[in-house]
């Protein structure tokens, strides 16, 4: 039985940028077994894309309200994206 594939695109409120936030999230997702990216945007909040089978992007989106240990993360919102082909490791977006 295959697993069905989900991409999810979240974005983190809160005090996440400056505290590892972006390297602790690319080393979840690899544990993880997701693909996708996560970067920093101007505003101050931590943009990202993952996916993989439907109970790792569960166990993803569980973790990102806890973040890095440095973070205080106020709110996530996310929302389901179509997955994409050919995308095979997860990265941080400069």
């Amino acid at each position: 039985m295959s697993k069905r594939m989900k991409r999810i695109h979240a974005v983190v409120y809160g005090r996440v940028q400056g505290v590892f936030f972006r390297q602790t999230t690319l080393e979840q997702a690899k544990k993880l077994g997701l693909s996708g990216w996560v970067r920093n945007l101007a505003d101050g909040t931590v943009e990202a894309e993952f996916q993989g089978d439907q109970e790792a992007v569960g166990r993803m989106l569980d973790w990102l309200p806890r973040g890095s240990i440095e973070s205080s993360v106020v709110r996530v919102e996310s929302r389901e994206k179509e997955p994409v082909s050919g995308e095979s490791e997860f990265i941080i977006k400069w």
